[in-house]
């Protein structure tokens, strides 16, 4: 047997908070040290944070990451164990993002990121360069490029996320070359219901590749892209251990790396496909020999045995429903992603809503209160200040619920009326106009944006994070107000489609039974700026307009492909209603591009946002002509 216990973690970092993060990093590897821990894997990046975007342009960006780099091996030279951890450097005009092999006190090795993926959230070959087989270059005395590394436990090959994404990545040469653990550094952000693709992925690479694979992943928050840690360690495709979520620390497991050898081995395909890949001039990767860099103490490690004591038997099932995993998993991306920003931008001391009584903005203090609870489990609501901002067209069913769920969550609450000021505003307007009646909405919108600008006045005055509280769904057909409820310093649900901010408000319901939940969800969702509001009345029913977003922008249909994609969706509706929905779906769209580009930063959650600097990069400015003919 060949025992090595491999330690995967997550680390919380900030960009640019290289001594921070360095120092939270050490912190972790002297606990896996003293657990026993063979090979700690860190994420990609650790030095610097991730995303750095054009940060990584300022050379001193760069530089300073290697001194905490230095430091980080000096601090761990007496621990037995080798460690992998993310790095920036400078190479002959380039900036490479890599993997740095560290052990015995030592800097052994940097192997870079060769897939440089610049799609959806990612812009990596605007500021980063590539590594590429068979690269063997030297930076600051340090080999660098498509290396291996032989140890005394067996040979390891780094790689940095995107390599393990496409088929055609580093793994097959350096596993034909003699690897036999692969560990992956990864910062790859949270997305709904990602999880079962990466455990997929990693399985698949895994059995494909034979061998024992490591996957590390960041945890935490940094702009808009959320995190959510999870890392795999996988055996020739059988699944061994995954680490926590959404929270920092480390999680380890012992494997037989002779069991990887021995499998591969028995796989006549591997070893017909490898040697077909070097009869066809396979480019191998070179071994570095690090096998006097450090002596690893595996004497205690033990047969890695099922806990439930059978090599035949399923394991007890843990995996949670999928309507709880869905619900928790949103709630607490977003609620990590509001307590990170808070907290990292070092900007702020409490958090603000605009509490109306209806739907989002309740799920926006249900959201900051989870985060709330987490660091002040004795008193969360002192985190967090609610206030309802009535005019004439609010109801009071409303407030009773606003004040309802504040008093249920021990949330500050305070009444402070728009009314006077909206008639201020209207005879200004009017007066504005020569004497010209403001029309319907501009009535509405002088509300959203009297309450928006009082807002921004106590944010000032007492450094309040000010939580916009729009949804996904009405933001996409301009059912919002600029300056007014389109605004915020943050947005929290700005990703979420209607159908799912109600679909966690049930869950949420069920789940707490707080009364103000009840409250809310009893009366239809609207606005409250004009008389007998409803949103689906002035939109169209919430489960279509969801449909039609996600047809176009996601699906990127014509009009006349979503109405046949509707139609096998809904069809107790009829066809001319769902053309006309469509229609007015799409025009809505394209003339509120120019709204939501100009919407504050969000939190995302999904591949499906609106964010037109990461996700979704239309035009502002853009003719419908195209749109017009066949499906």
């Amino acid at each position: 047997m060949r025992l090595v216990k491999v330690g995967i973690a997550s680390v919380n970092t900030t960009v640019g908070a290289f001594v921070a993060n360095t120092d939270r990093a050490l912190t972790l590897a002297k606990r896996m040290a003293e657990d026993g821990v063979t090979v700690g894997v860190f994420q990609e990046q650790l030095i610097a944070g991730y995303p750095a975007e054009d940060m990584v342009q300022w050379q001193g960006f760069i530089d300073r990451q290697w001194p905490e780099l230095e430091r980080f091996a000096r601090e761990t030279a007496a621990l037995p164990s080798v460690f992998v951890v993310g790095v920036g450097v400078a190479f002959q005009g380039q900036r490479l993002n890599c993997a740095a092999v560290v052990a015995g006190g030592r800097i052994l090795g940097l192997v870079p990121k060769e897939k440089l993926p610049t799609y959806s959230v990612f812009y990596e070959a605007r500021t980063f360069g590539r590594g590429r087989p068979g690269m063997a270059e030297v930076h600051r005395g340090v080999p660098l490029g498509d290396y291996i590394f032989r140890f005394d436990f067996g040979v390891v090959a780094p790689e940095v996320c995107e390599d393990i994404w496409s088929a055609d990545g580093p793994m097959r040469r350096r596993t034909y070359s003699g690897a036999e653990l692969v560990v992956n550094l990864s910062a790859s952000p949270f997305r709904l219901g990602f999880v079962e693709t990466r455990r997929e992925l990693i399985a698949t690479r895994s059995a494909d590749h034979q061998c024992t694979i490591a996957y590390c992943n960041a945890v935490g928050s940094n702009d808009g892209l959320i995190f959510d840690g999870g890392g795999f360690l996988n055996q020739n495709g059988r699944h061994v251990m995954e680490t926590p979520r959404f929270q920092q620390g480390y999680a380890a497991a012992v494997v037989d790396l002779d069991r990887t050898l021995r499998l591969r081995g028995e796989a006549t395909t591997w070893r017909v496909d490898r040697d077909d890949w070097l009869a066809r001039g396979g480019q191998g990767t070179t071994e570095l020999d690090c096998t006097g860099a450090v002596a690893t103490r595996r004497e205690a490690l033990t047969y890695p045995v099922p806990a439930h004591r059978s090599f035949f038997l399923p394991a007890p099932d843990k995996r949670r429903p999928a309507r709880e995993a869905l619900c928790e998993d949103i709630l607490d991306a977003l609620s990590l992603g509001v307590g990170d920003y808070f907290e990292k931008t070092r900007a702020f001391k409490v958090l603000g809503i605009a509490l109306s009584g209806g739907r989002d903005s309740l799920l926006t203090l249900l959201i900051a209160h989870r985060y709330a609870r987490r660091v002040r489990p004795q008193d969360p609501g002192s985190l967090l200040q609610a206030f309802y901002m009535p005019s004439r067209y609010s109801s009071d069913s409303t407030r009773d619920a606003a004040e309802t769920i504040a008093r249920e969550l021990g949330v500050p609450f305070q009444v402070v009326s728009i009314d006077e000021a909206f008639e201020r505003e209207r005879a200004v307007a009017r007066q504005m106009l020569g004497g010209a009646p403001v029309t319907p909405i501009t009535e509405q919108n002088i509300q959203a944006r009297l309450r928006a600008q009082r807002m921004w006045n106590w944010s000032n005055s007492c450094g309040g994070l000010f939580l916009q509280t729009g949804n996904m769904s009405e933001k996409s057909v301009g059912y919002t107000t600029i300056g007014g409820d389109l605004m915020g310093a943050l947005a929290v649900i700005a990703n979420v489609p209607k159908t799912v901010v109600m679909y966690l408000l049930d869950y949420l319901l069920e789940t707490t039974g707080y009364e103000g939940i009840r409250k809310v969800l009893a009366k239809p969702a609207g606005p409250e700026l004009a008389h007998n509001q409803v949103g689906e009345e002035e939109l169209m029913p919430f489960p279509i307009l969801d449909a039609c977003f996600y047809l176009y922008a996601g699906e990127k249909l014509t009009p006349a492909e979503m109405v046949k994609a509707l139609t096998s969706m809904f069809p107790e509706v009829e066809l001319a209603r769902l053309a006309s929905y469509v229609d007015k779906f799409v025009r809505l769209f394209q003339q509120s591009i120019y709204k939501w580009v100009q919407s504050p930063l969000a939190l995302h959650i999904g591949n499906l946002d609106l964010d037109r600097e990461r996700a979704l990069q239309l035009p502002v400015v853009t003719g419908s002509e195209w749109m017009r003919g066949g499906a």
